[in-house]
């Protein structure tokens, strides 16, 4: 039976890719955006497809639709876009939470909230699990998000504890692949773009700190494996790729895809920027039957070329 499906953030580099993975699956798709950093050019191709449906709207007002599923993804991700404006990226993971599960809570529709790998903080365990609290600065400059975050898997919780809400809450650890925002900030595009620009590789730090990268159509994967779940699955479960490099080794990994003449340069490290993020996908193996597949190289083919497209477009900056 075909399901009405909300996409808040949908617009977005993961959500342009949900949608368009829901409309293979012939549901039919609202796609609910602001575009503070998602774009109409990602969701453009979808307009003509009579089960698309997109709605100019910030979730941190109320929204009366009727559906069967939300993915609640609406969230600036990366630190240049969330710390633009802090308090209202707190506004929108918190009020957003709210009106989402508001809206859940009225139609009795299935909520999956996209939350972060962020919320374990710079973390003293590694690689995290599910159960690991995690090691937070509730007053830093990444606090707006991380304790956004945190905040919001508390409001679907006590929403599942208190009005019975069918909940999934999704942890996702670095994505990448082909949409990044260019200007995101983000390790994966921000090397990518420098190296096809010949402008200078930056590291922050020593390129010691490690992350694990993975493929967005991976993580899409994951997080319908969530939502495909019983009511008895609600999560947290970390998705993501356990594989883990360092900083540099990204880097030299770029310049190398790329043919690019671009150096390698060090800068300060910024406050808080976690040193390990790695995750224990042990949980989502066993209850969603799901693993990456995509290796880094093949994954960092396809976004160079998306990239490199770009470039040839004229809308890189050099």
């Amino acid at each position: 039976m075909t399901k009405k499906i909300l996409v808040t953030g949908g617009a977005g580099f993961l959500g342009s890719h949900l949608c368009e993975r829901l409309l293979a699956s012939e549901d039919e798709v609202l796609c609910v955006d602001n575009y503070f950093t998602g774009s109409k050019s990602n969701i453009l191709h979808l307009l003509d497809n009579p089960r698309f449906e997109l709605m100019r709207h910030d979730v941190t007002f109320p929204l009366y639709v009727e559906v069967d599923e939300i993915y609640n993804l609406a969230c600036p991700a990366s630190p240049i876009h969330y710390q633009h404006d802090p308090v209202q990226t707190t506004k929108t993971s918190v009020h957003g939470a709210i009106n989402m599960l508001g809206l859940a809570k009225r139609v009795g529709a299935k909520i999956l909230q996209a939350s972060t790998s962020e919320v374990y903080g710079d973390p003293e365990q590694h690689p995290q699990t599910e159960s690991y609290w995690g090691h937070v600065n509730p007053i830093g400059v990444r606090s707006c998000y991380d304790e956004g975050k945190r905040c919001a898997e508390t409001l679907f919780f006590d929403y599942q504890r208190q009005h019975h809400l069918e909940i999934k809450v999704l942890r996702i650890f670095n994505t990448y692949g082909p949409k990044m925002h260019p200007s995101d900030g983000r390790v994966v595009s921000n090397f990518i773009v420098q190296a096809l620009t010949d402008n200078p590789i930056t590291i922050y730090g020593d390129g010691s700190q490690t992350r694990s990268f993975c493929y967005v159509d991976d993580l899409v994967k994951g997080m319908l494996a969530l939502m495909g779940t019983g009511s008895d699955v609600t999560g947290p479960i970390n998705v993501g790729n356990p594989n883990e490099f360092t900083i540099l080794e990204l880097a030299e990994k770029v310049v190398d895809m790329t043919g690019s003449k671009s150096e390698i340069v060090h800068q300060p490290l910024p406050f808080d920027d976690p040193k390990q993020r790695q995750p224990d996908i042990s949980l989502a193996a066993r209850v969603l039957d799901w693993q990456p597949s995509t290796a880094l190289d093949d994954g960092l083919e396809k976004t160079i070329a998306y990239f490199d497209g770009l470039h040839k477009a004229g809308r890189l900056s050099s």
